[in-house]
Order: structure tokens, then sequence, then C-alpha cells
């Protein structure tokens, strides 16, 4: 069963973007803006991509070892890897590593702005 991502209230600010601007429908949005939301929508714009951000957001204490994604994605590590690398670039998960194995975790506020971004203007 597939397990829905979390969309809370922004808690930090992203690269720009404050937690409460306002929608796309909602007015023109600045360049530098645009650049941002672009950039993490391409990141979501490959179905590896929004499975890797779904299997961390669903794992356990929120967080997961590439070495534990590899599988449920049929990639070999490199590639989970590369595709990994795009959604930290994209502000969308964050990354520690960890002596071999590197760690991933969802930026709950990056999703808040995506959803909010999407919402119609009230």
């Amino acid at each position: 069963m597939p397990t829905a991502l979390p969309l809370l209230q922004p808690d930090v600010s992203i690269a720009g973007l404050d937690g409460c601007c306002s929608s796309l429908t909602g007015g023109v949005v600045d360049d530098e803006t645009a650049a941002t939301l672009a950039r993490m929508f391409k990141a979501l714009g490959d179905p590896t991509r929004v499975k890797l951000l779904s299997l961390i957001a669903a794992a356990t204490g929120g967080e997961a070892c590439v070495c534990d994604l590899t599988d449920p994605v049929g990639l070999a590590q490199p590639t989970v890897s590369h595709h990994m690398k795009i959604l930290v670039e994209a502000g969308l998960v964050t990354r520690e590593q960890r002596g071999r194995w590197a760690y991933y975790a969802v930026v709950p506020a990056a999703l808040s702005t995506l959803a909010g971004a999407l919402a119609p203007a009230v």
C-alpha cells in the first residue's frame, strides 16, 4: 500500500522561498522563486526519484541508507546515488555520510513549499 508523503507547514526558509509565498495561481512569481520551484519540480519529473522520495519518507525514523534504496527501485547503487544527488541539489532531501554509506532524509519544508506553490489562490 503506498504511503502518502507528509505535507507539513514549513518551518525553515528554502532557497529564497519563505514558506508563505503566494501560490503560482496567486500572481506572478519573481525569477529566483521560479528557478527554485522549477529545479524542485524537475527533480520530481522522474518516476524513480518520486519513488525514492516516497521510500525515504516511509522509512523508519524518516531516513534511509542508500544501501536500502537500491533493491526497491531495481537499480545499481551508482545510479541510485545519481538520482539522490539530484534530489539533494533540489533541496528535497538531506544527505549525511556515515562511514561508507550515505543516509538521506526528506526536507518537509520543501514538500510544503511545493504543495503551497500549487495551491489555488484564495
